[in-house]
This record gives structure tokens, C-alpha cells and sequence, in this order.
């Protein structure tokens, strides 16, 4: 198998995979902020590292995978307000539904998943440590500010500079920032913020800002120097600088060797915004499409690329999945295990450990899926069952893909058995030589979605379109 290599936001290139302590990964990935229901550009986020931990552990690592939970945040406590709930009510709430659609979506679940309300004693100690280094400074404002500008590396991840990053800021008057770079490490309370976000500590009362959040999680879960951490693009500037900041200023080495940043996520070319009105959580597009052929559609595209969402990309997703599936409904696998020495298992290694080329990795279980159809081969059969299941696809029964999503008909029948019954019933059509109902039974079922496919023998087979 060819050596993995990794595209490196820090770098700015590909290097090959050297771990810390051989044989063995850790790898921190940002999480949700749980105030409401998770979109498809979190899906995309959950799908890929979900991916990436899925090889890792096939390559023989032993895996440590951190995925946080950002459980207290201005929009959380918004929402809680408006809602009339209290902060846990509404966090747990939307944790529940993220563990749902995480599910859905064939996502395993991280070895760690940490609440960054459970970490605030290490985030005090962070900020404190931050405080003895002179990068952190008490305000007038009562907040904890990191001070950018006395630690040399930053702007190293994202490859802005502090003069440019400088240009066009202004000082707030409303707050006691030295410089408008400076972030926020802890804020102190309001008084109208209810108690359950107010914790005590050296520089009175108060709850951790965001950045501070992760560089705590990490290095409590994984230690202060550990081997990849992700996230969504949108995450490299200014968080993830932030946390290389906070996190070296603190230990003064190194934080992370390789930084993983998938591309953002659009809708019909345009960026997603409630505003525009093409905002969808992964539930309403669950609604419409089948977990599977979600998860296939965000895997299709390299994760570093930009990712075009339409129902017109779900669609040809689902077709390309149907010829799959349709290839395995022909042919079933052997039952030996899988052969990685096997020429497509070969290319499928190679591409995945290009820097997790899905692209290439699936197309070539579409080339296993065009051989099973010309030789039926059943060992080719469980190659393709095999490695697809390494991604997490095609791992139910051909049938059941094939099936799946017409549960009912419009009069809120079962909608197989009026399909076993439309069938019979062009059978019967066909023997009476009345060709033009049993086209018409054909073309009727086809505006539902249902192709029939004549086999040798009279006999008819059904799938959907």
C-alpha cells in the first residue's frame, strides 16, 4: 500500500503522514455549536472526518478521535432566551438531534466527545498560564484579552499578516482591547445573563470565549502536541489561528502537525444563507433524499474542493448509486474477506492515501460495479461490497436501496405491493396482446419513480428511477 499523504493547511502542501507516536493518531476536529438544528455544511464536516478516521484505523492506526460540542456561546444564550428554556434544555435538545442526523448520515461516533462546559477549570488554568507568558491581559471591561501582537507566529495557519489584518480596524470605544486584533479569552458576566453561564475565577465572574474553548478540549483530551486537527474552511481564520495562538503561547512548542480544512459548502452555485433563503438543516434534506445518497453525494467530491448542493446533484447521486447497487442485486459477494492485494483494492489504497481522493476511490468501485455486470463475478461482487463499506456505502441489501423511499402510494397504500400488482397486471396485458395497457401500465409507474426491467423468461424486475 502507498505511503498516505495529507494536505496541509499550514504547509500549503501535501506531506507524507508522520505520526507523533508511530502506529498511533490523534485528531481533533471542531464540532457543533448546539443552538439549533445541524445544516448541510456541518453534514459535509461530520462526513468527511468521519471519512478520514475510517481509513486511518483501515491503514492499522490506533485512533484517537476528538469531535468538541461548543455548549455555551452568545447564540446559545440568545436562543435560550427567546425560547424561554433554559441553556441545558436547549443544548441538550439540539445534541439529541445532531446524534440523530450524525447517524443518519453513517457517521461513527467520535472516541471523545467533550461539552466545553465541562472543561472551564482547564480553560481557567489555559488563560492563567497565557496570563504568566504576558499574552493575556485583564481590561478595563472586566474581559480577558489575548494580546496577537506579542506572539510572533501569528497569521502563520491563515497567511495574513498582522498590517493587513490591522488595515481598516478601529479600536471599539465599548471595550478595553490594547488593539483591535486582540481576542477574547474570558468575558466577564452581564448581569442580565442568567447564572448557569457564569463561572467564577481570578478576574471575577464570568464564562470562556470560544477560542479558548477548543485549545482547552484538545490538549486536556490529546496533550498539547498531538497529529491532525480539522474543520470547515470558514474555521481557519480567525479560530484556528486563534487556537495556535492560545495553544503555543501557552506550552511555547509546537500545537498541531497537520491542519485539515474541507472546502465550504454552496447551494446552486451561491453561497447558503437563511437571507437567500437556501439554507437547509440535514433533516429537510433527509426528508427528500436517502441518508445514503447524501452521504455518497458529499463523498463524490474531493473534501478540499468546493461542494455544489442541488437537488439536481442528489438526484444524479442517487442514479449513480442505484448503478451500484443494481451491479450487487445481480451478483452476490462471496463471503471471504477482503483481498487488499486485488487491482482495484490497489488503486482504491493509492487514491485514498492521495490525500483522501474519494473521486478517484469511487470511481473505482464504478469500474468494479461495470465488471460484475459484464462477468458476474461474485469475488469482484464482494470487492466492491468491501471497499465501499470502508467509506461507509453500500453496506444494506441491493434490494433494500433499490426500494427504498417509496414506502406508499398516494391513496397511502404500499406502494410494493401495487407495484407487484401493476406488474401482474402488464403480464396479463401482454398475454392478452394488449400491448398499448401494458404500456401504459409501464409508463405509468415510471411517473412514480419505478423503472421495470424484462428479464429472460418473462420474467419482470422493478427499481427506482
Amino acid at each position: 500500500m502507498s505511503a498516505l499523504k495529507i494536505y496541509n493547511t499550514l504547509a500549503r502542501e501535501k506531506q507524507s503522514f508522520t505520526p507523533i507516536d508511530p502506529g498511533k493518531v490523534r485528531m481533533y476536529v471542531c464540532g457543533m455549536t448546539v443552538y439549533d438544528y445541524c445544516h448541510i455544511g456541518h453534514a459535509r464536516v461530520m462526513v468527511v472526518f468521519d471519512l478520514v478516521q475510517r481509513w486511518l484505523r483501515t491503514s492499522g492506526y490506533e485512533v484517537t478521535y476528538v469531535r468538541n460540542i461548543t455548549d455555551i456561546d452568545d447564540k446559545i444564550i440568545k436562543r435560550a432566551a427567546e425560547n424561554g428554556e433554559s441553556i441545558s434544555q436547549l443544548t441538550q435538545r439540539f445534541i439529541d438531534a445532531m446524534d440523530e442526523d450524525a447517524a443518519a448520515l453513517g457517521v461513527q461516533k467520535p472516541d471523545h466527545e467533550p461539552r466545553a462546559t465541562n472543561y472551564v477549570p482547564q480553560m481557567l488554568g489555559l488563560i492563567e498560564t497565557l496570563e504568566r507568558n504576558g499574552l493575556a491581559y485583564k481590561s478595563s471591561d472586566g474581559d480577558v484579552n489575548y494580546s496577537v501582537r506579542d506572539f510572533p507566529g501569528y497569521g502563520k495557519l491563515s497567511g495574513k499578516s498582522l498590517d493587513d489584518l490591522r488595515a481598516g480596524e478601529r479600536v471599539d470605544v465599548n471595550t478595553g482591547k490594547r488593539d483591535p486584533l486582540d481576542f477574547v479569552l474570558w468575558k466577564s458576566s452581564k448581569e442580565s445573563e442568567p447564572d448557569e453561564v457564569k463561572w467564577a475565577s481570578k478576574w471575577g465572574s464570568g464564562r470562556p470565549g470560544w477560542h479558548i474553548e477548543c485549545s482547552a478540549m484538545a490538549c486536556d483530551l490529546l496533550g498539547e502536541q498531538f497529529d491532525i486537527h480539522g474543520g470547515g474552511a470558514d474555521l481557519q481564520f480567525p479560530h484556528h489561528e486563534n487556537e495556535i495562538a492560545q495553544s503555543e503561547g501557552a506550552s511555547k512548542h509546537t500545537f498541531v502537525n497537520y491542519w485539515m480544512h474541507n472546502g465550504f459548502v454552496r447551494v446552486d452555485n451561491e453561497k447558503m444563507s437563511k437571507s437567500l433563503g437556501n439554507f437547509f438543516t440535514i433533516r429537510e434534506v433527509l426528508e427528500k433524499f436517502d441518508h445514503e445518497v447524501v452521504r455518497f453525494f458529499i463523498l463524490r467530491a474531493h473534501y478540499r474542493s468546493q461542494l455544489n448542493y442541488s437537488d439536481a446533484h442528489l438526484d444524479d447521486a442517487r442514479n449513480a448509486l442505484t448503478r451500484m447497487y443494481t451491479a450487487l442485486k445481480e451478483v452476490a459477494p462471496d463471503d471471504q474477506p477482503l483481498d487488499m492485494n486485488e487491482a482495484h483494492a490497489v488503486r482504491f489504497a493509492d487514491a485514498m492515501n492521495d490525500d483522501f481522493n474519494t473521486p478517484l476511490a469511487i470511481a473505482v468501485l464504478f469500474e468494479l460495479a461495470n465488471e460484475i455486470n459484464k462477468n458476474k463475478s461474485a469475488v469482484l461482487s464482494r470487492q466492491l461490497v468491501k471497499l465501499a463499506g470502508i467509506v461507509g456505502l453500500l453496506q444494506r441489501p441491493a434490494q433494500e436501496f433499490l426500494h427504498a423511499g417509496l414506502a406508499s402510494t398516494e391513496d397511502g397504500g404500499d406502494l410494493e405491493t401495487f407495484v407487484i400488482e401493476q406488474i401482474a397486471a402488464r403480464v396479463q396485458a401482454k398475454k392478452e396482446k394488449n400491448f398499448a395497457e401494458a404500456d401504459r401500465i409501464r409508463a405509468g409507474l415510471l411517473e412514480k419513480g419505478i423503472i421495470l426491467e424484462d428479464k429472460s423468461g418473462g420474467l419482470t424486475e422493478w427499481r427506482r428511477a
